[in-house]
């Protein structure tokens, strides 16, 4: 872990987080006290999300298809009370 103040973080932002980027993380400190973290975030996954993931795993109801009352809709539309 790395600790530095952040007028070296300003200074040299991109070298940081080039460093970030290789898995590293960075306490960024004001006076030398702890203020801030800056961490790798996780991987994105690449390609298309897989469909049907949950199937089986829940049931929807049959009335959620069902249409909403008025004073929901009308709540909605912003013509509620």
């Amino acid at each position: 872990m790395i600790r530095i103040n952040i007028h070296e973080a300003k200074t040299h932002l991109s070298r940081w987080l080039l460093r970030v980027q290789a898995g590293e993380t960075v306490i960024l400190c004001r006076h030398n006290v702890p203020v801030a973290e800056i961490r790798p975030l996780p991987a994105v996954p690449e390609g298309p999300r897989p469909i049907g993931l949950q199937r089986g795993r829940f049931r929807v109801d049959e009335a959620f298809f069902e249409p909403l009352p008025a004073d929901v809709l009308d709540d909605f539309e912003g013509r509620g009370a």
